[in-house]
């Protein structure tokens, strides 16, 4: 069997804050690390955007020929969770298992791949108690009361990710009532037991982990002490980032990662989404108004480093980008079913949309880019579905197939057109019947005098039908499949 060369593939790596070639420690493998979701509540679009983008990531290394090992990790133990437990009641491990079944079934509805590793801080806490010893025995961390602390001083490339001076972050810096540690920028590795709070036995005492040193403890596990490519949110930049690169590096003597990746903020109608501002939109909130595969779209269609602005007009228009897409293989599907076209050319260069397809991605997986391209290649599918350039029908029909081909294999990077059109317009039409209040009922009986004055030459009587279901906000479609209809998109 002739093993296969990965195509190379440049990325933007924010350590170095240029765009290198993919170069992984194990040729033709790579490791990825996605900082996941802490499972105290529903997901807002901000993660969901986050985790799409590495999704498309790992789709598309794996399409370039890539063996990749993903994972994705669930932060079960934190002090958001323990404050929303209490607030309803419930034991913290009982509401971080909901959430994460939640949160699984917004990713799948999203069409997100399965981590090929999703681990839990709860499940790991030997591993994470082993890299704190280790810490303290090299000097790194120190015990202080039942809670030990990582010594920023001692570890001296502290913030090399993010590009800042330590002296600068120390100023206006104090040690807080309550805490044990020495210095303000010292960050809790394991934090002493308190009343009602979970914990686990250490050589500290009973406790429970800090924030950053699970994604340390397991990153190594599942990945190794040096890794290919780890990716979060922009705002993981500091402080989480650093102090992972921080007590990995200073426990192993080695780089934590070769690339580091990070997906740009979402605005909302040009604010930054903040909880502080109160300007969240929860991804269940969201997926109410939209639908999922449109709201994929919409992440794709902005470069994953750069901002990209949420509003319901945008949400709009990414739906009814992917109305056209699926009116689009509908049509094709219907052009193409039953039919043999035999051997022979083709017309034009249809797999070169594939190309610039593949172009685009290869340069830093830009998905805005890949879209374009897509754009092309449905665009030529109509034109040979409305108007062929071409009357040899076998030639059309061939050319059509190695287009819906190419669908299906941009369809595997981007997660998109995984439905069958009929029931995603289906779908689609359904929900805006109850947005409109239109009557399903009275749209049938309409549909069925056009047809009975069509079948009887009547074809102004046809046209007075179509107007009244214009006026109601239906909109007619006569194809090759028969008659169908959808709902106008709304004015102003």
């Amino acid at each position: 069997m002739t093993k296969v060369t990965p195509a190379p593939i440049r990325l933007f790596n924010t350590m170095s804050m240029q765009k290198e070639l993919l170069e992984p420690a194990v040729p033709g493998c790579v490791g990825v690390y996605v900082c996941g979701p802490t499972v105290y509540s529903y997901i807002h679009i901000g993660n969901a955007r986050t985790f799409t983008s590495f999704d498309v990531v790992v789709r598309y290394l794996r399409y370039r020929g890539y063996t990749v090992r993903y994972v994705r990790n669930f932060t079960d133990v934190d002090d958001k969770i323990i404050k929303a437990a209490h607030e309803t009641g419930e034991a913290p491990v009982a509401l971080a298992s909901r959430y994460v079944e939640y949160f699984r079934e917004d990713a799948k509805a999203l069409h997100m791949v399965e981590p090929d590793v999703a681990p839990k801080v709860s499940e790991h806490l030997p591993e994470i108690v082993r890299i704190i010893q280790t810490l303290v025995d090299k000097g790194f961390a120190y015990e202080s009361q039942g809670d030990v602390y990582f010594s920023v001083r001692a570890d001296k490339d502290y913030a090399k990710l993010s590009k800042r001076n330590l002296d600068d972050l120390s100023v206006g810096e104090r040690v807080q009532p309550g805490d044990q540690k020495r210095e303000p920028l010292d960050f809790a590795l394991w934090k002493a037991a308190k009343p009602g709070e979970p914990s686990w036995e250490s050589p500290w005492g009973l406790g429970r982990p800090g924030w950053h040193i699970e994604c340390s403890a397991m990153s190594e596990k599942y990945l190794g002490e040096t890794f290919d490519i780890h990716g979060g949110a922009l705002d993981l930049i500091f402080p989480h980032h650093e102090n992972e690169i921080a007590q990995s590096e200073s426990a192993h003597g080695k780089d934590l990662a070769k690339y580091w990746m990070h997906c740009g903020f979402l605005d909302l109608e040009g604010a930054k989404m903040s909880k502080s501002l109160g300007n969240v939109v929860r991804l269940r909130d969201a997926l109410e108004k939209v639908d999922a595969e449109a709201l994929r779209f919409f992440f794709l269609s902005t470069h994953y480093r750069h901002p990209l602005s949420f509003s319901d007009k945008a949400l709009a228009d990414a739906e009814a980008r992917m109305e056209y897409f699926y009116e689009t293989l509908r049509k094709v599907d219907e052009r193409l079913a039953g039919k043999d076209f035999g051997a022979g050319p083709v017309h034009g260069e249809p797999h070169r949309f594939l190309g610039e397809f593949e172009c685009a991605m290869d340069d830093d997986f830009n998905s805005a880019g890949a879209l374009g391209a897509l754009s092309g290649l449905f665009g030529m599918m109509n034109e040979l579905t409305d108007k062929p350039p071409v009357k040899d029908k076998p030639l059309v029909g061939r050319t059509l197939l190695a287009l819906r081909d190419d669908v299906r294999k941009v369809s595997g990077v981007l997660g998109l057109f995984e439905d069958d059109a009929g029931a995603w317009l289906l779908r689609r039409r359904e929900r805006a019947v109850r947005e409109r209040g239109i009557d399903v009922a009275e749209v049938e009986r309409l549909l069925s005098e056009r047809t009975a004055a069509r079948a009887a030459k009547d074809f102004a009587a046809a046209d007075r039908v179509r107007a009244t279901l214009k006026e109601k906000g239906v909109e007619i479609m006569d194809t090759a499949g028969g008659t169908s209809w959808k709902v106008a998109p709304a004015q102003g």
